[in-house]
């Protein structure tokens, strides 16, 4: 039986050097047409979630409306009063009230959604309300996620980072054949791709059980780039050219 066919080899780069070097003592142009190299390179990066979301929750039943307004207002005042103390504007928190009447009480719940851009900010304000509020209030995990500019930053830096690997290897090439990287003459963005991440574990873990790292993860976006570029390739100079 023959042996089977080797794989086909891939081309990472296509070199042209018809042109015939310059007779000594001269200086060859900076560049000639058909001179070029042809790449192609890629990129990976990763951008953790730029925001948080918290969400608290909390209530009173009394037999007087006034009184379970009073109770919830109480704890509403504390709340905001927190988030202002430690930074965070107006225009990230906001407040759900519900008023209805039970049985013979009633009863007042309201949410209150904070939206933190500081993780470590996120924990101080979470702890020192349970240390104050205690079971009075619910502190449901928080959601992490990431803004649409962060989005765009992040498709933006892998895309030049795939450009700069791509010239970084057409330099070795050249170099490689005693030649100098000339401009680009063509860049093409040929393939992106974009996901989300993961858990780094085979246990599976319901989003109650997650730790604050793995919620982190888990909301850590990724996103990966192809480019394909073509160079040209400067002539060196003679050096023999500059001895008097």
């Amino acid at each position: 039986m023959a042996p089977p066919a080797p794989p086909p080899s891939r081309v990472f780069a296509e070199l042209d050097l018809a042109p015939s070097p310059a007779p000594e003592g001269c200086v060859e142009p900076a560049a000639l047409p058909g001179r070029e190299v042809h790449v192609s390179g890629s990129a990976e990066l990763s951008a953790r979630p730029d925001r948080a979301r918290v969400s608290l929750r909390l209530g009173s039943r009394k037999e007087a409306a006034v009184a379970a307004r009073s109770s919830v207002s109480r704890r509403l005042q504390y709340i905001a009063h927190t988030a202002r103390l430690h930074g965070i504007p107006e225009e990230n928190m906001t407040v759900t009230e519900d008023f209805s009447r039970v049985e013979n009480t009633y009863q007042m719940e309201a949410e209150v959604c904070i939206i933190f851009s500081d993780f470590g900010k996120m924990q101080n304000v979470c702890n020192l309300l349970i240390e104050k509020l205690g079971t009075s209030v619910t502190i449901n995990p928080p959601h992490f996620y990431h803004t649409p500019e962060a989005i765009d930053t992040l498709r933006r830096q892998v895309c030049v980072a795939a450009v700069g690997n791509t010239r970084r290897k057409a330099q070795e090439v050249c170099q490689l054949f005693g030649q100098a990287l000339g401009k680009p003459l063509l860049i093409k963005e040929e393939e992106t791709k974009e996901w989300g991440g993961h858990i780094d574990s085979h246990l599976s873990l319901s989003a109650d059980s997650q730790t604050l790292q793995e919620r982190i993860q888990n909301a850590t976006a990724y996103a990966s780039c192809r480019v394909f570029a073509v160079f040209e390739i400067k002539g060196k100079e003679n050096r023999r050219s500059k001895l008097p």
